[in-house]
């Protein structure tokens, strides 16, 4: 399961106030999402046609390309994808890495675009967190390298985390350090990882690029600080060729790369959860076997009356009677 591009809820929130406009409804949303990517979606009484949607990304570390906050090319990036109607707030709203503008007033009335141009809205993280790597597959499929580009270019995807990639004009190495905090995460997630790269040898997957996973770092990695090859579930290694990224393939490659790390922690917690589901069902059958096994208490009764044996003063003074 890959997971989707647009934030649900983000995307639920701008239908609804698009469909409601003729209605003046005051909304303070603020949610956060996985990367701890967070948002704030406000409108105000005032102007109902005016959203302000405001975005908080991790903070880069320092090997990441980044600018004030932002990862290269990502305010050409929010241009390219949603010209008119948009306006970047310079600066942002306190505490938030980037702030856009929507007026509804300025948007065409048609259905489908309003509603096409909003799904693009709340593919906001997709279109910031992936801009540089975007711009470097780019260049791949026109088999070029952007010459501003170091040899070894780093990318944040997580909090306080980095992926890297090696770009060449024929292909592009993209390699994950895997870190996990919990010890059966680790073990989890480096079964999933080897079994990953197995199941890419299938001949169903021959056109898929190729991959691989190491304990060690890759060779492709040298050169990188010390702070960032540190992976308790190894490392693994894509190579992407022009093949990948040509015409709609391109933003697909863009954003499974930049989820990957996500999708790994998805399925390792769906197996978690699965394990400890099997367990529970396991223990409840032996449980019942065992309530099962119980002897069945017996009374000594005899004709439906029960009786209890007599003592010697008893039976004297049944006698004397």
């Amino acid at each position: 399961m890959m997971l989707q591009s647009h934030s649900r809820f983000l995307l639920q929130t701008l239908l609804t106030r698009a469909q409601n406009l003729d209605k003046a409804v005051e909304l303070d949303y603020q949610w956060i999402e996985f990367d701890d990517v967070r948002y704030h979606v406000q409108v105000t009484m005032k102007n109902p046609n005016i959203l302000l949607l405001s975005v908080s990304l991790p903070n880069p570390p320092p090997e990441a390309m980044s600018f004030d906050g932002l990862p290269l090319g990502a305010i050409e990036a929010i241009k390219t994808s949603y010209g008119t109607g948009f306006q970047i707030l310079d600066p942002p709203r306190d505490g938030f890495s980037l702030t856009l503008k929507l007026n509804f007033s300025k948007v065409r009335p048609d259905e489908a675009f309003r509603n096409s141009l909003l799904t693009k809205l709340a593919s906001i993280r997709e279109v910031v967190m992936g801009a540089p790597l975007k711009i470097i597959l780019k260049h791949l499929a026109s088999r070029t390298v952007a010459p501003e580009l170091d040899r070894l270019v780093a990318i944040m995807h997580r909090p306080n985390e980095t992926f890297f990639l090696v770009p060449q004009a024929d292909k592009v190495t993209v390699a994950f350090p895997m870190r996990f905090k919990d010890s059966v995460d680790t073990i989890l997630a480096t079964s999933f990882l080897k079994e990953f790269v197995e199941a890419r040898r299938a001949a169903a997957l021959s056109s898929a690029p190729s991959c691989s996973w190491s304990p060690t770092a890759p060779q492709e990695l040298e050169g990188a600080p010390k702070e960032t090859l540190s992976a308790n579930a190894g490392f693994v290694t894509f190579v992407i060729f022009p093949r990948h990224v040509e015409g709609q393939k391109l933003d697909r490659t863009v954003w499974n790369l930049s989820t990957f790390h996500a999708y790994v922690s998805y399925h390792v917690k769906c197996t978690e959860g699965f394990m400890h589901t099997r367990m529970r069902r396991r223990v409840e059958s032996m449980i019942q076997a065992l309530d099962q096994a119980k002897p069945l208490e017996k009374t000594r009764s005899m004709n439906n009356k029960s009786f209890k044996r007599l003592g010697i003063n008893d039976v004297n003074h049944t006698n004397s009677k």
